[in-house]
């Protein structure tokens, strides 16, 4: 996976085997308990809640930001990351490990306010998140769901390297409509 012209990538350890990863249009870092203001101003969106899973809730209060960032804050390995613009946290991107016989892929998964959104931002984070893990994490597999109409998402992973791989008729109820997902893939 070439980097583009232009392309800044620079990873900082932080303390508690903690990761900074410095892009050129935004920053992937940990969450802290100081996000939750911009966390709550950026999640609560419907048009976000619309492209992901049910756990994502809408409306988006400041209760569930203490339940994220309180998660987010304990989990090890770190695996979430926030998206820094302007110093606030816009969104966010991770993978999820999986277990049993699916313990060499894992599912990445991301989202972004909207008021970041047709900047690139998402783009240049998958781009640097895929090759962190396969680095980071012993995997061979990276994999993402995208609800049939959320283009935008599908179009970020394809820009990213990864690949169709095939489509899940009816697969989801979403906001009362039965939806195909797409499956993406990147192979180490």
């Amino acid at each position: 996976m070439g980097r583009p012209n232009g392309y800044l990538s620079v990873f900082v350890d932080l303390p508690d085997r903690l990761v900074q990863i410095i892009l050129s249009k935004c920053t992937l870092r940990p969450w802290s308990l100081d996000d939750k203001a911009s966390l709550v101003r950026h999640a609560n969106n419907r048009n976000i809640w619309r492209t992901l899973r049910d756990r994502f809730p809408f409306p988006y209060t400041e209760d569930d930001a203490d339940e994220w960032l309180f998660r987010a804050a304990n989990e090890q390995p770190q695996t979430s990351f926030a998206i820094e613009v302007d110093d606030k946290a816009v969104g966010g991107i991770g993978i999820h490990l999986q277990t049993d016989v699916h313990r060499r892929s894992a599912e990445i998964g991301f989202w972004l306010g909207q008021t970041c959104w047709g900047r690139g931002i998402m783009t240049e984070a998958v781009r640097e998140l895929t090759p962190y893990a396969f680095q980071h994490f012993d995997l061979c597999r990276l994999y993402a769901f995208v609800f049939s109409p959320n283009r935008a998402s599908a179009r970020v992973l394809e820009k990213a390297g990864y690949q169709l791989e095939g489509i899940m008729r009816k697969s989801v109820i979403k906001d009362g409509q039965i939806l195909d997902q797409l499956l993406y893939a990147c192979v180490r």
